[in-house]
């Protein structure tokens, strides 16, 4: 073990039975769409664009239900149009420095953006390399803390890359720890299956704030209590 691996806490993966329960997403998601997101009683939106980044194995299709309920509080909102998420790659950090660009540009105010699972930690790192584009961040159980190896995504990921095994950028995680420069909103679950809870917890700073939920990994994006918290944290004027 290097010495910058041993900064690492010990946090463990999720256990098998949560892992296991992570199957209620299905009934999540055919409540969320079937009897309708909840959003009467939601605050309203400006119309300020705000882009939902997906998790890892997901794509704008999965997101769909999530940025309608946005639509309906009066959001400019947009997918990531970048596919599936198979983890990070040059060409799609590109596309995705070029499509925040092209948002700001289109409404001429900065983003909102939403990343969900490894989709979060995307937008962190957008909102840290392009800051003054950027309104605020809400990641949906997203591992950028604690310890990087503290979930069940590692066979997700070797699939991915046809077998092979992934090796964990400790010093590349461990720069990505800090928050970036807007505020952030972290919501989190603590029977969520594949992320350590843990490591979805932003560090205390005046720009960062954790809200706990109830629900499963997989149905974040499907979870009312989740898109309440959303729609506050839009409705706040930029900054706070």
């Amino acid at each position: 073990m290097s010495q910058t691996e041993t900064q690492l806490p010990a946090i463990e993966a999720p256990s098998w039975k949560l892992l296991a329960m992570e199957t209620r997403a299905l009934f999540e998601a055919a409540d969320f769409v079937l009897r309708g997101a909840g959003t009467r009683k939601l605050p309203r939106g400006d119309g300020h664009p705000v882009m939902v980044v997906p998790g890892f194995g997901a794509n704008d299709r999965v997101t769909a239900p999530l940025r309608k309920a946005l639509e309906k509080l009066g959001y400019a909102t947009h997918g990531w149009d970048c596919g599936t998420n198979l983890g990070m790659r040059p060409k799609l950090k590109h596309a995705l420095t070029l499509r925040l660009e092209q948002m700001h540009e289109r409404y001429e105010t900065p983003v909102s953006l939403i990343g969900w699972s490894l989709g979060g930690v995307f937008v962190r790192e957008m909102a840290r390399h392009q800051s003054a584009l950027v309104r605020r961040v809400i990641t949906l159980g997203s591992p950028f803390n604690g310890n990087p190896d503290a979930n069940n995504m590692v066979t997700l990921f070797k699939i991915a890359n046809r077998g092979r095994a992934v090796k964990t950028d400790v010093e590349g995680f461990l720069k990505r720890k800090n928050p970036p420069p807007v505020p952030c909103t972290s919501i989190y679950t603590r029977s969520d299956g594949i992320v350590a809870w843990p490591c979805s917890v932003e560090e205390k700073t005046r720009f960062t704030e954790n809200v706990e939920v109830a629900g499963s990994h997989m149905g974040l994006v499907f979870n009312r209590e989740v898109l309440r918290v959303i729609a506050e944290r839009l409705a706040l004027p930029p900054g706070e």
